[in-house]
């Protein structure tokens, strides 16, 4: 079985140079930050990563970079999934090659998985193309449309994926979420992808989470984790509506929470740059309403420095 991710994984943000370039030479910075500030690991080139957005070179390159600057004992995991099988297997036995910790990958978003059956078909293609590392299967439904029951494909893949680890869980279903923990005796690993709401994983027995405002608030979510662990739901309450008004800010931002966190990372010092289109990224009449909105929620005691 593989090591268990406990605490908090940045969703990471691909760095962009001002022309729509990937910025390499920023990820060193980028991946200190996070350490400094409690993260234990990104989620790299993933939906926050605009990673569908990237083409194959760049997210090999830029898995590259990661593996290459990491801070010691940071652990990696690089997203895979693409519409392509074969792109997806490529990505795969690339990071194998790299030292990272895990793999995952989206299901499909094009032609879609139907059954649970499909789904496991593809994910096994792709997980054994880097049968040396623990695979991840994300669940984000809203971006993909695949979105059946995670206990049925946990229970129909227990045997037919080796290296299957678990699920990055983006979504609301905690009746799910909680199933899914509990799927052939426990043994898989589920983290919770949506930090709005992480106190409710936390509840359900989540140990790990991937986030992409762990990116700007780390400290945030590891007073809130602290919180709930001592027993003070009251302050873990606190800490999670400080969260959502957070993260509501920003989605109602006037363009999408995408550019607007991405913006938010230039606040605590290291430019990700812009988004590629069809996203656009924040003027600066709304890059600075963020700010003065982040100031009224007093973001200077909780943002990663």
């Amino acid at each position: 079985m593989a090591e268990r991710i406990e605490g908090l994984l940045a969703a990471s943000f691909t760095p962009m140079t001002a022309d729509g370039g990937v910025n390499l030479d920023a990820v060193a910075d980028y991946g200190a930050l996070l350490a400094r500030s409690g993260a234990v690991g990104a989620f790299v080139c993933g939906t926050t990563g605009e990673g569908l957005s990237l083409t194959v070179a760049e997210r090999m390159r830029l898995a590259e970079r990661w593996a290459e600057t990491a801070p010691d004992g940071f652990r990696l995991v690089i997203h895979v999934g693409h519409t392509s099988i074969e792109d997806a297997r490529a990505l795969a036995r690339h990071a194998a090659g790299l030292g990272v910790s895990a793999i995952a990958a989206m299901g499909p978003c094009f032609f879609r998985p139907r059954t649970v059956e499909d789904l496991v078909v593809f994910c096994a293609g792709v997980a054994a193309a880097a049968a040396n590392l623990p695979f991840y299967y994300y669940h984000i439904p809203a971006m993909t449309g695949v979105a059946m029951p995670m206990v049925g494909f946990l229970e129909a893949a227990a045997d037919r994926i080796p290296t299957l680890a678990g699920i990055k869980y983006t979504w609301e279903d905690l009746h799910d979420f909680g199933l899914a923990r509990e799927a052939a005796g426990g043994r898989f690993d589920l983290l919770y992808g949506r930090d709005e709401s992480l106190l409710a994983g936390l509840a359900l027995g989540a140990r790990g989470a991937v986030g992409s405002s762990f990116n700007f608030a780390a400290p945030l979510y590891a007073r809130l984790i602290e919180a709930f662990d001592s027993g003070d739901l009251p302050a873990a309450r606190r800490l999670q509506a400080t969260s959502r008004r957070m993260i509501r800010l920003l989605y109602e931002s006037s363009v999408s929470y995408l550019p607007a966190a991405k913006a938010v990372m230039k606040m605590v010092g290291v430019d990700c740059g812009p988004v590629r289109p069809p996203l656009r990224p924040l003027t600066p009449d709304e890059a600075e309403a963020v700010r003065q909105g982040l100031d009224r929620l007093g973001f200077d005691a909780f943002r990663n420095r």
